[in-house]
């Protein structure tokens, strides 16, 4: 089977999303004829993934989202007028999408949660069948619990999702763990796709707690957690530094970011403090280490991500760096969700061929909406 992938290249999630499952396919004997990688201001894939990702890449304008630049709270409204200021562009990104399909002939194009994608088929219909994967599809399961309050943000994140799926054969919800299928939605819950540098470490429990931040805000509130815990040796790991190692004092040091000794730290440290990214929580999870989930501001992606791995048994939320309510947590930190996370991702290799199969082999007339998920009953 000849495969292409669509991918977002904002932050690592879905870029490293698309190497686990590019290697999961190869494995099983299938074909990656390349990948189409939103990226925003005409930048190159990132480095880590083209230098890694099994056939040629092809970097296309895609809409990103934008940040305020001292508190790094995510601005809704900036993105979606940065969007429509350059629709024209992304326009012919989407031709450019649609034209590939055409060259390349594949059966299957998987998409990685890439907003062109999905309008490309809702305007150009290719017949190729495509598959979506991300995390965010969750939020279409009955059982998904949203943060308080908040309804427009929560529409307007549904709505997100339900636009990069327009035209998809099937959904592949990422979860931390087994729930049911939602076939009227044609919505099926799988294992994360995990790097395979993270799942072939056999962790160890060290002293020290490990901090990962790309906002420049919570460095100095990490210093101020930091003064109150002086006896607690933490290693962070930020922006601010380019340092592989730089020494504050006797308990903190700095690191600059770098996901293979980020990975060399996580495997032997007490527990993790981050953002409530998906893929480095989960990374956590498969190793066992409880963590303390700290959204960016404004990013409601991210506290529905904190509020389900705390469901989940992960760890627990704050809006700020309070190591008080780590420390609390980790006496009750239950080592046996981690056991059953790492036996629910081993099911993911058959759940996701399963999938590839059933969308290839499906009768489905091409360009037919997908089911539920294009009501509005979606949107509430």
């Amino acid at each position: 089977m000849r495969i292409l992938f669509l991918v977002q290249g904002e932050g690592r999630g879905h870029l490293t999303q698309a190497l686990s499952f590019a290697q999961l396919v190869e494995t099983a004997g299938h074909e990656v004829v390349g990948a189409l990688v939103g990226v925003t201001q005409n930048r190159p894939a990132p480095a880590f993934f083209s230098e890694q990702f099994p056939a040629p890449i092809t970097p296309l304008p895609s809409p990103g989202l934008v940040y305020h630049t001292q508190t790094n709270a995510l601005q809704p409204s900036r993105t979606a007028l940065n969007a429509l200021r350059h629709f024209r562009l992304y326009h012919q990104s989407m031709r450019q999408i649609r034209d590939a399909i055409e060259s390349l002939k594949p059966d299957l194009v998987v998409n990685f949660y890439e907003l062109l994608g999905g309008l490309t088929y809702g305007f150009y219909r290719p017949r190729v069948p495509m598959i979506c994967i991300a995390h965010q599809y969750l939020a279409f399961h009955p059982r998904f619990q949203f943060p308080a309050g908040q309804p427009i943000d929560r529409a307007l994140f549904k709505l997100t999702s339900l636009l990069t799926a327009w035209g998809a054969r099937e959904l592949l919800a990422l979860s931390f763990d087994q729930q049911p299928d939602v076939s009227k939605r044609r919505l099926r819950v799988v294992p994360p796709l995990l790097r395979r540098e993270a799942i072939e470490r056999n962790p160890t429990t060290g002293d020290f707690f490990l901090a990962y931040t790309t906002h420049p805000g919570l460095v100095a509130q990490l210093v101020k957690a930091h003064q109150r815990h002086p006896d607690l040796p933490m290693r962070c790991f930020h922006s601010g530094t380019q340092a592989a190692e730089e020494r504050i004092d006797a308990t903190l040091t700095y690191h600059a970011i770098n996901g293979q000794r980020f990975l060399d730290a996580m495997q032997s440290c007490r527990a993790v403090v981050t953002t409530a990214g998906f893929e480095s929580v989960c990374e956590a999870f498969y190793l066992g280490k409880p963590v303390l989930m700290i959204p960016q501001p404004n990013h409601f992606e991210q506290a529905c991500n904190a509020l389900d791995g705390q469901r989940a048994g992960v760890g627990v939320p704050s809006d700020t760096f309070d190591l008080s309510r780590l420390l609390d947590f980790i006496p009750r930190y239950d080592p046996a969700v981690s056991e059953r996370f790492r036996a629910w991702y081993g099911q993911g290799y058959y759940l996701f061929l399963a999938a590839i199969n059933r969308a290839v082999d499906s009768k489905e007339k091409p360009g037919r909406r997908s089911g539920a998920l294009t009501t509005a009953a979606n949107l509430r």
